[in-house]
């Protein structure tokens, strides 16, 4: 794997949904792609907002990192 991009939380809080077109989100210093699931429709999955680093909220979810093997990273937060 080449060496992926850094982006500041500034830089992944925009995308958001809202702000741009992308949606992303930040697991384990990593950032993922998501805008192609249709489970983070407009940034929101369940109570969960895209562009930020979700890391701490993964234990509250009814699943497990698993998920993450769907979506290649596309660069790390800073």
């Amino acid at each position: 794997m080449s060496e992926l991009p850094v982006y500041t939380r500034s830089q992944l809080a925009l995308r958001n949904g809202q702000d741009k077109p992308e949606v992303w989100i930040a697991y384990k210093g990593l950032i993922y792609d998501v805008s192609r699931s249709r489970l983070w429709q407009n940034g929101k999955h369940y109570e969960h907002w895209a562009g930020q680093d979700l890391t701490h909220e993964l234990p509250d979810a009814p699943h497990d990192e698993w998920v993450f093997v769907h979506f290649e990273p596309i660069g790390k937060l800073l």
